[in-house]
C-alpha cells in the first residue's frame, strides 16, 4: 500500500555494513573528508578527525583495505624469491625480512625456486607479482645460469646475496671484508699460511670469501695452499678434516661456515690433533651453536637482521620512488674470536 513504511528486517536477514557516506551523515561531514580520515590524510583538523573516529567506532566501520590498495596502487605485500630453504644463510635473511617487513606493515609471501636458472627466478618473480605484491627481495645466494640477473621491468626489485654487476638495487654482507678478517688474524697469530675449506662454487658467498682468503695470502708474502671444496655441510668438513688431519704441516683453517669447521674440528679431535694447540679453526656465519661447539668457534658473524632491514627499506625507498631503483648497501661483517683459534706452537 502506497505509503505505509517497509517492514523492519527480520532477525535472520544480513545488514549492510556501514559505508564512508553513513558516516559522514551521522558525523555530519563530507564524504570527501571521511575518505581522507579512512587513509590517514593530514588534511584534516584536528576536531574534526576525532569526531569521524568516534563515529566510526561507533558504527562499526570497517575501511575496505582492498579497495583502497586499488586506489592508492598499494597492497602492503612484498614478495621474496629464494632458493633452498633448508640453507642456513638463505633462512636467515628470509626470516630477517619478514621481521622488518612487520615492523613497517607489511605482508611477505614467498616463492622457492627449486631450479638454479634465469627463466625459475623470473617465472617465480611474475607469480609473485600475480598476487599484487608491492615489490620483491630475491635472495640469489646461488650463482645462476647466465651473467648477471635481468628481472622483467615495472616493479620495484631488490637482490640480496648476489647480482655482482649491481644491475638492480643490492644488499649483501661484504664476504671480503670477513674472509679478510678470519685469513689475517690466523697469520698475526703467527701460522705462516691458512688453509681453506670453501663452499660450493655456485655459490656468490662462497666464491667471494675463498677469492679474499687468496688474496690476503698473497699479499701477506704466505704460500698459497690447495683450496678444498665442501658443500657447507658437518658432514663435508668432517670428509676434508680427515684428510688434512694427517699432515703435521697444517697449524691453520679456515672454513666457509661454522657447520663444515664443525665437522672438521670431530675429524682433527679423532685422529689425536688438539684445536688450538696443534691446528687453529675459524668458521663463517657465527650460528647460533657456534659458542657451545667445543672448543668455542672463532667465527666471523653475518648481521642478517641488518640484511633484512637493508633490503625493505631499499624496497620501500622504490615504492615510494614509483619504482626507481635506489643504491646498494654493503653491511660489514664482524670476526668474534672464541677459544678455536690460537698462537701457532
Amino acid at each position: 500500500m502506497a505509503g505505509q513504511a517497509a517492514p523492519p528486517p527480520s532477525p535472520g536477514a544480513r545488514r549492510r555494513p556501514p559505508s564512508q557516506a553513513d558516516v559522514a551523515a551521522v558525523a555530519g561531514v563530507s564524504a570527501q573528508t571521511v575518505s581522507r580520515v579512512a587513509n590517514g590524510r593530514s588534511n584534516v583538523d584536528r576536531e574534526t578527525r576525532e569526531r569521524v573516529l568516534s563515529t566510526m567506532r561507533i558504527l562499526g566501520y570497517q575501511r575496505n583495505s582492498a579497495a583502497r590498495a586499488l586506489a592508492l596502487g598499494r597492497f602492503h605485500m612484498l614478495g621474496v624469491v629464494t632458493f633452498d630453504l633448508s640453507a642456513h644463510g638463505n633462512a636467515r635473511t628470509l626470516s630477517a625480512i619478514s621481521s622488518a617487513a612487520q615492523t613497517k606493515g607489511y605482508s611477505v609471501h614467498v616463492a622457492c625456486v627449486e631450479q638454479q636458472t634465469e627463466d625459475a627466478v623470473k617465472e617465480a618473480f611474475s607469480k609473485l607479482t600475480d598476487q599484487a605484491v608491492d615489490g620483491v627481495v630475491v635472495i640469489e645466494a646461488q650463482i645462476l645460469d647466465s651473467r648477471g640477473l635481468h628481472l622483467p621491468p615495472g616493479i620495484p626489485a631488490v637482490v640480496a646475496d648476489g647480482d655482482p654487476a649491481r644491475t638492480h638495487s643490492s644488499v649483501d654482507t661484504n664476504q671480503t671484508a670477513g674472509a679478510t678478517a678470519a685469513t689475517e688474524h690466523l697469520l698475526d697469530l703467527g701460522h705462516r699460511t691458512v688453509w681453506h675449506v670453501g663452499g660450493p662454487q655456485d655459490s656468490y658467498s662462497a666464491r667471494r670469501r675463498a677469492a679474499a682468503w687468496h688474496s690476503t695470502l698473497k699479499k701477506r708474502g704466505a704460500a698459497v695452499p690447495p683450496l678444498r671444496l665442501g658443500d657447507w655441510t658437518a658432514e663435508s668438513g668432517y670428509r676434508i678434516g680427515r684428510e688434512l688431519a694427517g699432515r703435521p704441516d697444517i697449524t691453520a683453517v679456515f672454513a666457509a661456515n661454522d657447520h663444515m669447521a664443525l665437522g672438521i674440528m670431530r675429524a682433527l679431535h679423532e685422529a689425536g690433533r688438539r684445536v688450538p694447540e696443534d691446528i687453529s679453526v675459524v668458521g663463517f656465519d657465527d650460528v647460533p651453536e657456534s659458542a657451545y661447539y667445543m672448543p668455542p668457534l672463532t667465527t666471523v658473524r653475518q648481521d642478517f637482521e641488518e640484511v633484512g632491514r637493508s633490503c625493505v627499506s631499499l624496497l620501500l625507498d622504490q615504492i615510494e620512488a614509483d619504482g626507481t631503483p635506489g643504491r646498494s648497501v654493503s653491511v660489514p661483517p664482524q670476526l668474534t674470536v672464541r677459544t678455536s683459534s690460537g698462537v701457532r706452537r
